[in-house]
């Protein structure tokens, strides 16, 4: 492949105000100085104009800026004949596009800002594809022949022919009341209304809405909405169905019941598309996954489809193989106490909190006694409506106990679940107000500030913030706080799948470094195990009677909780992230049967009992060939046992390195042998077999 480069200019039409510059970027530009309209702007312009022929990506531009709306992106040529959508001159550019196929879900996974709702949008039909041609768009015959010969050419042909109905579960569901207009405002009416597939009854029992059935849709909570405009697109007769984000606002077991239904949709000639964060729901919803990799609001490039568990894990290791391209410098894994491992967690004070009982309204809330130390996170795990927030607001003193009941007297720093902007003012105005002590800090610096990437919109107005960036102001400001305990609720509301994960990574380091505790509900599994030392379960029925259990351990807490919810979960063995097994199968059985609804141990340790069967008729003729020998068989330290052990992981016997092996290292011998004849000696090639037990190598 050609190392040739093709060049992108991008400037933030929001950054970008000329009338408030001196032109920097035309001044300083090598290009212009030589006579050449490079870059064209004056102070009366809205947005500066570079063109991309001219350019020579010196990098002085950007650097320039006063305001940073400058980037200049280099890219491999063979994209230049990829591009898919722009929409205007020196803005984003989508490479490529999702290729969906009949009767199965494609799962999109990938950034803020990266395209999928650009691609949501074309595959729709909203949007017509113009190639990167802004200027002069493509008819539709020159766009299916730049699409023959893919799947996209006869889905394209569908779609202008007018024989695919395509509905969308939009992304901000909390706009759906401004959007519905007309006398019929009640739930049950508006999902009656659309019904054309018999299913609604099902659908309205599936997703909780009998509660809400008479509701008017403008009294709905977030999570009622969602549950809402999902059964809404459900019980519709469509060819495409379309989910931005079906899982905010939603709790574990909704969640579940969301995918449950989505995937009831698939029939032999419908697509269905999902695009979701939550990355073991979307594991749990997809057949098939495409990653968009990029800048956000620069460009993004959609990958070709691949399976679900390698798709996942291609875009958590920031690595494409068939490409040999890396689109992150590090991986994001998620091993247990990663963070934990650097510091000693202060367990030398305890605080506790008394036995407690709230009634509010037709809900009432008990609170067994607990304890918990320095240096410690707590996840509240629960369903909606079980008092989760109820429970902060009581240790932050916002509540006060029924009785004479008192909470000890502590500091304590809140986030909120919803964030409502009232500051006027920009982000770094805000942030000078509230923790100017703590936003001046190196040390705050360096493990929240700049991890969260606060300086992308440091200057923006804080009401014109979008939600995944409020709720990274939200978390700076609550650990900018002086606090004994710091109390987060759903930090991982609006945030993206990459997001979160370095959200829960800054949490959990600022919390070592403070030797603080924190208090967080979280609804994302994944996220929760990773910062979790130990769990408080809330249970009972919700929005009427629920009960939080004491602190226990990680483990214990989460068998808990899953256990009320029948749902087991795996880990990956190369990313180490939770999967949900499906339902009754076999993986799902063990480990109810074993009373191990989550297993903190990657996937593959925990073989059936006919491999361990198996696994134990081979140990025995190990023994008894070491007897043979004269020597003491101890699994533990015999070096061939690691190849073993990647054998059965695998599940299939004699596919692996270790099958070369199993000849000769279980051939009976007459006297004692060397290790170089048995294949037990030490140069065999096999210097990784250490690394096996610790779950670090990749079986190959």
């Amino acid at each position: 492949m050609s190392d040739k480069l093709t060049r992108i200019a991008i400037i933030n039409s929001d950054k970008c105000k000329p009338k408030k510059c001196r032109q920097e970027c035309k001044k300083s530009c090598p290009v212009v100085r030589s006579g050449k309209l490079c870059i064209e702007v004056d102070s009366t312009s809205k947005i500066a104009f570079i063109s991309e022929r001219l350019c020579i990506g010196c990098g002085i531009c950007p650097k320039k800026c006063p305001f940073g709306a400058i980037h200049i992106i280099n890219l491999p040529t063979n994209l230049e004949t990829q591009v898919t959508h722009r929409y205007s001159a020196n803005s984003f550019k989508l490479h490529r596009l999702p290729m969906p196929r009949p009767g199965q879900v494609l799962g999109l996974v990938g950034t803020n800002g990266i395209g999928k709702s650009t691609a949501l949008k074309i595959l729709s039909g909203k949007l017509k594809p113009n190639l990167g041609r802004y200027d002069n768009p493509p008819d539709w015959e020159e766009i299916l022949k730049y699409f023959r010969g893919s799947d996209l050419q006869n889905y394209f042909t569908k779609v202008l022919e007018d024989n695919l109905k395509a509905v969308v579960k939009p992304q901000y569901v909390d706009q759906i009341p401004r959007a519905v207009k007309g006398p019929i405002q009640q739930v049950q009416q508006l999902i009656e209304a659309r019904a054309a597939m018999g299913n609604e009854d099902e659908i309205m029992e599936v997703l909780e809405l009998r509660q809400v059935a008479q509701r008017d849709i403008g009294h709905l909570s977030g999570g009622e909405l969602q549950r809402f405009a999902i059964g809404l697109v459900c019980v519709q007769k469509a060819d495409v169905y379309m989910f931005d984000e079906p899982s905010s606002y939603l709790d574990v077991k909704q969640r579940l019941a969301a995918a449950r239904t989505i995937r009831s949709l698939l029939r032999p000639d419908d697509y269905v598309i999902v695009v979701e964060h939550d990355l073991s729901v979307l594991d749990y919803l997809s057949d098939f996954i495409c990653v968009l990799y990029g800048r956000p609001a620069v460009y993004g490039v959609v990958t070709l489809p691949s399976s679900v568990r390698e798709g996942i894990n291609i875009f958590l290791d920031g690595h494409i193989p068939t490409e040999n391209l890396r689109f992150r410098e590090e991986s994001l894994t998620f091993r247990l106490a990663e963070a934990g491992e650097e510091f000693i967690a202060d367990k030398d004070r305890a605080f506790a909190y008394p036995s407690m009982e709230k009634t509010l309204g037709d809900f009432h809330l008990k609170v067994d006694a607990g304890k918990f130390t320095d240096s410690e996170i707590v996840v509240m795990m629960g369903e909606n409506g079980t008092g989760k927030t109820t429970f902060c607001k009581m240790l932050a003193g916002a509540l006060k106990p029924d009785g004479l009941i008192s909470v000890p007297k502590m500091n304590i720093s809140m986030k909120p679940q919803k964030i409502t902007p009232k500051f006027t003012g920009t982000v770094r105005q805000l942030f000078f107000k509230r923790i100017k002590t703590a936003f001046l800090s190196p040390q705050f610096q360096t493990d929240v500030y700049k991890p969260l990437k606060m300086d992308d919109f440091i200057d923006q107005e804080v009401q014109n913030l979008s939600g995944g960036e409020l709720q990274r102001v939200a978390i700076v400001l609550a650990l900018g706080m002086p606090a004994d305990i710091y109390l987060i609720d759903e930090p991982s509301a609006y945030l993206d799948s990459e997001q979160r994960i370095v959200a829960a990574r800054v949490i959990k380091r600022f919390i070592m470094h403070t030797k603080k505790t924190a208090f967080i509900v979280e609804h994302d599994f994944i996220m929760a195990t990773y910062l979790a030392d130990r769990v408080i379960v809330f249970d009972g029925q919700p929005s009427v009677n629920a009960r939080a259990q004491t602190p226990e351990s990680l483990v214990g807490g989460c068998n808990r909780f899953l256990k009320s919810l029948d749902v087991t979960f795996r880990r990956d063995p190369t990313s180490y992230r939770p999967r949900i097994n499906k339902y009754n199968s076999q993986m799902d059985q063990e480990q109810k049967l074993a009373g191990n609804f989550v297993s903190f141990l990657p996937h593959l340790w925990i073989t059936s009992w006919k491999k361990r069967t198996e696994k134990g008729v081979h140990n025995e003729h190990r023994r008894r060939r070491h007897r043979r020998d004269g020597r003491d068989f101890d699994p533990r330290r015999n070096r061939r046992h690691g190849d073993w052990k990647i054998m059965w992981l695998m599940g299939i016997p004699g596919v692996c390195r270790a099958s070369a092996v199993r000849g000769k290292g279980f051939r009976h011998r007459a006297g004692p042998s060397s290790g170089a004849d048995d294949g037990l000696s030490d140069d065999d090639g096999d210097d990784d077999d250490d690394d096996d037990l610790n779950g670090n190598s990749d079986p190959d």
